[in-house]
């Protein structure tokens, strides 16, 4: 029992940690994104 307690909260761990980078991969994508839009509409 503890032992699959331990194994899901590490697990719901790499999940939240892994969501985030993503979130934040994307922003930086769309702000490259952006930034290119300008420079090509100049």
């Amino acid at each position: 029992m503890r032992k699959t307690l331990l194994l899901a909260a590490l697990a719901a761990l790499v999940f939240l940690a892994g969501c985030n980078t993503m979130h934040g991969f994307g922003r930086d994508v769309q702000k490259v994104g952006s930034e290119i839009e300008e420079a090509a509409g100049q």
